[in-house]
C-alpha cells in the first residue's frame, strides 16, 4: 500500500497490524505455563526406548554413565504404558462419532429443509475427510489437553466461481492461538485467533514476492520485543489472523414477530409488506475478518461470512487457578506412576541380569597362573576350569575349590511396587482392567458392562467436549449454507444409510420449500431454500450406520438361532443387512416368500383387499340405487308435468264451454248441436281444443 496515496488506509492497516502484535504477544504470555507442560505431556505419551522422553535428564545421565564408563551402565528401560490408556479413549471416540442432527426452530423453518442440511453436512464432511480433523483434535485433547481444527471455503473446482464448505485438520495444536478471555471451551465467543506457520526466510520470498523483503523485517524488529517475534534467526513467522468487529446497528421487529436489521435487503421487503416497523432497539453485529500477516504487512485480507471465528477447540480437562489458566490431557496425572513402573521394571531386569554374573569365590592361590580364564568364567563357556591346590597350614588338608557365590534372587518388594505402579496408571488415567480388555470374575453381560462403564465414566468428560465441539462445527456450517450457496445449484447430500442423492437448491425462492407439478398434478421434483426459518443442531453420540448395520446382524442372528421358525416371517432382514455378493437378491428373493400382509404392504393385505372389494361393490350398488332413484324422480316429474298439461286443457274446454254457450244463445239448437259436433271432432283429431275457434264460420265468429 501506498500511504502517500491512501493515508486513511495505511492508518487502518498499521492499527490492525499493531494490534494484531500486541494481541500474539498476549496469547504466547498467557500460554506460557500451560504449553511447556502440555509439550511434555505430548512428548511423554510418545516416548520410546530411544528417545528416553519418560526419564528425568539427570538421572539418565547418571544410571546410563557409571564412573565415566558405559560398559556398566544400569538399564534405562522405557516400557510405555500410556498410547494403550489413550487409544481406548481416543478410538472409542472414532468408533462412535457424533453426529450432528439438524432440528428446525425457526418460523419458516420445514423439517424436510433439515434433513437436507444434514445430508448436506455429511457431504461436506465426506468430501473434506472430516473425520481426519476430527481425530487429530481428539488424540491431541486426550494426550495433551487441548486439540484445533477448523472450517475454510474454497472454489468448487479451478474453472468455477462456486465455493463449497470444508472440514479442515490442524496437526499442529502449538501453533494456535486463541482469545484466552474465552468462556465457552469450543472458542464460540472468541473476538480472535491466529494459526501460525514458521517458514524459511526463502519460502517467504518465494510465496510473498510483493511483500516487504526480509532485510526490511529484520530492520523493523530491532528494539521491539513484539515485532522480533515474528522475524527469527533462519524462519518467518506467518500468521492467519481471524478477528470481530462489533458494529452497532438497529433491528426492527415487524408482524408475526419478524426481525430485521434496518437496511437490510430483509428489512426493505418487511417495509414493502407492512410499512413501518412496530418497534425498533440498538443491537450489535458481529463481523469476523481475516487476514493473512508477517507482523509487518497484510498479505492477503478478506471477510469471513460466518458469525463465528471458523476455529473450534476442543478441550480435555480445563482449570483457571490465580488468572492462569490451565489445560492437560490423560497422560499428566500418570507421569509419576510411569515413570515409577519404568524405574522398577529396570531394577527387576538389572537385578535378574546380575544372575548369571555372581562371582566364584575361592582361597588365596588357587587362582594363581589361571587368572585369565577364571576372569572371562561368565562370559564364555570353558570346557574346564583349573585351580591350584592350597592346603591349610593348621589341619593339613587340601582346601575345596572355587564356589560359585549364590546369585541375587529378585525381590519380592520390586515384583509388588512393579504391580502397584501399574494399577496407579490405570486410576490416574481412569481405566481399569474391563476398560483395557482384561478378563475378571464377571460373567454375565451385564456385569462385565457395568465394570467397562467404570473407565467409561472415568474418561466421560473428553468426549463429552468432543461432542460440543462437532456440535459448534455443525452450527457453524449450517450458518454458513445459505451465504456459501447464494446462487441456484445443484447440492449433493448424502443420507444417514450412505445414499448419495443431488437436490436443487434455490436462495431466491420464498418459501423453504417448493414443488414442480406435472401435467397430471404429480409433484416431478421439489427445490429448497436453506436460507428460509432458522435451524439449530443436537449431537447424537453412538455407532455410525455401519456399526450399528453390524450390530442389528447380530442380535437378528442370536434371535433366529433361538427361534428358527422366524426364518419363514424375517429372515429376509437378516440376509439384507450381510455384506457379501448376492446378499441383496438372496434377501429379495426371500421377501417374496413372506404373506404379504407382514411386509407392513397394506395393499397386499388380504383382509384389506376383501374389505376394498366389499367396498367396491357397496359403490356400485350405490350407484345403481342412484340411478334408480333418478328414474324416478324423473318419471314424477314427468307426471306432474303430464298432470299440468291436462289441467290446463281442462281449463281451456272449460273456457271453450262458456263462449261456445255465450255464441248460442242467439242460435238455434240445430245450429247449436253443429258447432259442438264440429269442436269434438276437432278435438279428437288434434288432442286440444287450440284449433277450435278456426271451425266457426267466419259469419259466426264475426258476430
Amino acid at each position: 500500500m501506498d500511504g502517500c496515496l491512501n493515508p486513511v488506509a495505511d492508518e487502518r492497516t498499521e492499527k490492525i497490524l499493531a494490534d494484531a502484535r500486541k494481541r500474539l504477544a498476549n496469547a504466547i504470555a498467557a500460554y506460557a505455563t500451560s504449553r511447556p507442560r502440555q509439550l511434555d505431556d505430548l512428548k511423554f505419551a510418545a516416548a520410546d526406548p530411544d528417545n528416553h522422553y519418560q526419564w528425568p535428564p539427570d538421572v539418565l545421565q547418571n544410571r546410563t554413565v557409571l564412573q565415566g564408563e558405559t560398559i556398566n551402565a544400569r538399564p534405562c528401560l522405557t516400557v510405555n504404558k500410556l498410547p494403550q490408556h489413550i487409544r481406548q479413549v481416543t478410538n472409542d471416540q472414532r468408533e462412535n462419532n457424533p453426529a450432528g442432527e439438524v432440528i428446525p426452530v425457526g418460523e419458516g423453518a420445514d423439517i424436510e429443509v433439515a434433513e437436507i442440511l444434514e445430508g448436506m453436512v455429511r457431504h461436506i464432511q465426506y468430501t473434506s475427510e472430516a473425520d481426519i480433523a476430527y481425530d487429530t483434535a481428539c488424540e491431541n485433547q486426550v494426550t495433551h489437553g487441548e486439540g484445533f481444527f477448523r472450517l475454510l471455503t474454497e472454489f468448487e473446482s479451478p474453472d468455477s466461481f462456486d465455493q463449497v464448505i470444508k472440514v479442515g485438520r490442524i496437526r499442529n495444536s502449538f501453533s494456535v492461538y486463541m482469545d484466552p478471555l474465552i468462556q465457552h471451551p469450543c472458542g464460540a465467543d472468541a473476538d480472535w485467533c491466529f494459526i501460525t506457520e514458521e517458514i524459511s526466510k526463502d519460502e517467504y520470498e518465494r510465496k510473498f514476492p510483493d511483500a516487504k523483503p526480509v532485510s526490511s523485517l529484520e530492520n523493523l524488529g530491532i528494539g521491539d520485543e513484539n515485532l522480533t517475534q515474528w522475524v527469527k534467526e533462519k524462519t518467518v513467522r506467518i500468521a492467519e489472523y481471524f478477528y470481530v468487529e462489533h458494529r452497532s446497528a438497529t433491528l426492527n421487529l415487524y408482524p408475526g414477530n419478524q426481525t430485521a436489521f434496518d437496511g437490510t435487503p430483509k428489512d426493505q421487503k418487511f417495509r414493502r409488506e407492512f410499512g413501518k416497523p412496530t418497534k425498533t432497539r440498538q443491537s450489535e453485529k458481529r463481523v469476523v475478518k481475516w487476514l493473512k500477516t508477517n507482523g509487518f504487512d497484510i498479505l492477503e485480507e478478506t471477510d469471513w461470512l460466518g458469525q463465528w471465528i471458523p476455529v473450534i477447540r476442543v478441550v480435555g480437562s480445563e482449570w483457571e487457578i490465580e488468572g492462569q489458566l490451565y489445560v492437560s490431557g490423560i497422560v499428566r496425572a500418570a507421569k509419576d506412576a510411569q515413570r515409577m513402573y519404568n524405574y522398577m521394571a529396570s531394577s527387576e531386569v538389572e537385578f535378574l541380569a546380575l544372575a548369571p554374573k555372581a562371582p566364584f569365590v575361592g582361597y588365596a592361590g588357587q587362582f594363581e597362573n589361571f587368572e585369565a580364564r577364571w576372569k572371562t568364567a561368565n562370559i564364555k563357556n570353558w570346557p574346564y576350569l583349573e585351580a591350584n591346590a592350597v592346603v591349610d597350614d593348621v589341619s593339613g588338608q587340601v582346601l575345596p575349590l572355587p564356589q560359585r557365590s549364590p546369585p541375587p534372587m529378585p525381590q519380592v518388594a520390586i515384583v509388588q511396587a512393579k504391580q502397584g505402579a501399574a494399577d496407579d496408571i490405570k486410576s490416574t488415567t481412569g481405566q481399569y482392567n474391563a476398560s483395557l480388555g482384561m478378563t475378571s470374575n464377571e460373567r454375565s453381560g451385564t456385569a462385565i458392562m457395568a465394570r467397562q462403564r467404570e473407565g467409561d465414566v472415568g474418561t466421560f468428560h473428553f468426549v463429552d467436549n468432543h461432542s460440543r465441539a462437532i456440535r459448534f462445527a455443525t452450527r457453524q456450517i449450517i450458518d454458513l449454507i445459505p451465504k456459501v450457496y447464494d446462487t441456484f445449484r445443484i447440492a449433493r447430500i448424502i443420507r444417514e444409510g450412505g445414499e448419495h442423492r443431488e437436490v436443487k437448491i434455490n436462495p431466491m425462492q420464498e418459501q423453504a420449500v417448493s414443488e414442480v407439478q406435472g401435467v397430471n398434478g404429480n409433484v416431478i421434483e421439489k427445490i429448497y431454500n436453506p436460507g428460509v426459518g432458522t435451524y439449530d443442531v443436537c449431537v447424537v453420540t453412538g455407532p455410525g450406520y455401519a456399526t450399528k448395520r453390524q450390530q442389528a446382524l447380530d442380535q437378528m442372528e442370536n434371535i433366529l438361532k433361538a427361534n428358527p421358525q422366524l426364518w419363514a416371517v424375517a429372515g429376509d432382514l437378516l440376509v439384507k443387512n450381510m455384506d457379501w455378493p448376492g446378499a441383496q437378491e438372496l434377501a429379495s428373493r426371500l421377501q417374496k416368500a413372506i404373506p404379504p400382509n407382514l411386509l407392513g404392504d397394506p395393499s397386499k393385505d388380504p383382509a384389506l383387499q376383501a374389505a376394498q372389494q366389499q367396498i367396491q361393490q357397496l359403490g356400485q350398488q350405490l350407484q345403481q340405487m342412484h340411478g334408480m332413484l333418478q328414474n324416478v324422480q324423473n318419471t314424477m316429474e314427468a307426471k306432474e308435468t303430464q298432470i299440468k298439461e291436462f289441467g290446463a286443457q281442462i281449463k281451456a274446454y272449460d273456457a271453450e264451454t262458456r263462449r261456445i254457450a255465450a255464441i248460442a244463445a242467439g242460435m238455434t239448437p240445430d245450429e247449436v248441436q253443429s258447432i259442438v259436433l264440429q269442436t269434438l271432432q276437432a278435438a279428437l283429431r288434434t288432442g286440444g281444443v287450440q284449433g277450435a275457434p278456426s271451425m266457426l264460420p267466419t259469419q259466426e265468429v264475426n258476430q
